[in-house]
């Protein structure tokens, strides 16, 4: 069986790890994860890198930085993974879903104002597949509306939106290591405050509402409870594994980019007929990081029966979210705002295949083979 993901190895992680223990230092903030803020605060150029335990965990630091009440609104795509929302219903905020585009799946630019209301307070812009949003249109609407963007980034580290890497671009970033992810650390986040103001508290609600960080760096002579928070941040060991990763960060996106272009080279003639769509192709200025490869299908039953075939192949290849608002939490604690037409309809078409760094070749060509089998379109 061809596996959907196969979590890569450097081969420095388990070395590394030895090193933090033998260092005597298990817990979070020691020199690995150090090290891991400055590859993030000098590669990627935001203000301010912070590990945590996952994507998830930056996505609630980020919706505590925003310092939402009670029926404040956080606009967001639908198509998204759960904590997305989460992060926002559990300061008691609702989002606000709005439609997607269908070319990116990306949340569309052009619906977004009309979703805005005098509770919203931000806007959250999911880089679906790697591929970036339409950041200068969404960025302008926040301005204009004294809102605050958060860039639910947890696909797309190291892929570009007009020179400038997504994640550092909002006010915000969100990323992910989790095992599914290109880079990784088995669970694991960072957050990245691209705006000074929320640099010092950003710290603070990671070290459980203390002033912690400031008293190890000298800053005050003790440390104590001064605001909310929790303990977001992650064990030394995390640190260690994700620091071998981005030593080979670039060579591990480079590779997923040539697999994503070898199964579009070799399926492109079936979008040519029209069999299936592929994704969306970079625009100039905006590059993907090769996170996923997918097909839309012509219907729910298509995808049902390509799934089906696949496996029957040996090769496992897997659908995405349901939606959120059409989740029974969704339609509790959230709202829709207009139709949410492309969502429904992309979601019940969309099939991802197998995409890893250890993909080999003769893999991808027998993947393209069985898609191309399933239409009756064989070479």
């Amino acid at each position: 069986m061809i596996p959907f993901n196969k979590p890569y190895m450097t081969g420095k992680e388990l070395s590394y790890i030895a090193e933090a223990h033998a260092k005597g230092h298990l817990a979070g903030d020691g020199e690995f994860t150090k090290k891991c803020h400055a590859w993030f605060e000098q590669r990627l150029g935001t203000k301010k890198a912070l590990l945590t335990h996952s994507c998830t965990a930056s996505l609630e630091i980020a919706a505590l930085l925003c310092g939402l009440e009670a029926g404040d609104e956080v606009i967001m795509p639908s198509y998204t993974f759960v904590s997305t929302a989460n992060a926002f219903v559990l300061r008691g905020a609702v989002p606000v879903f709005v439609d997607i585009r269908q070319d990116t799946l990306n949340i569309d630019e052009n619906l977004i104002e009309a979703a805005i209301t005098e509770r919203t307070r931000a806007i959250v812009a999911v880089h679906y597949a790697g591929i970036a949003c339409e950041m200068d249109r969404i960025m302008e609407i926040a301005q204009r509306h004294d809102l605050i963007v958060i860039e639910d980034a947890a696909q797309a580290l190291l892929s570009t939106y007009k020179g400038r890497y997504l994640g550092t671009i909002g006010h915000i970033g969100c990323l992910s290591f989790h095992e599914t992810k290109n880079i990784i650390s088995g669970e694991g986040g960072a957050l990245l405050v691209n705006d000074g103001r929320f640099a010092e508290r950003a710290e603070i609600i990671r070290e459980k509402g203390t002033n912690r960080s400031q008293f190890f760096r000298g800053q005050v002579d003790k440390y104590t409870w001064v605001d909310v928070g929790s303990s977001y941040l992650p064990s030394e060991l995390i640190g260690a594994f994700l620091y071998a990763q981005l030593e080979h960060g670039e060579e591990i996106i480079e590779r997923r980019r040539a697999i994503f272009s070898r199964y579009a080279e070799l399926l492109s003639p079936l979008a040519d007929k029209g069999f299936c769509r592929l994704p969306g192709r970079e625009e100039p200025g905006i590059r993907g990081n090769g996170h996923m490869f997918y097909l839309i299908l012509e219907n729910l039953d298509a995808r049902s029966r390509l799934i089906r075939h696949l496996k029957e192949a040996g090769i496992l290849a897997v659908f995405h979210y349901v939606p959120l608002h059409s989740a029974p939490a969704g339609i509790k604690y959230a709202r829709v705002n207009g139709t949410m037409a492309v969502t429904e309809d992309l979601s019940e078409r969309l099939v991802r295949l197998p995409l890893y760094h250890d993909l080999e070749d003769a893999d991808i060509l027998k993947i393209s083979a069985a898609v191309k089998a399933f239409f009756g379109a064989g070479d």
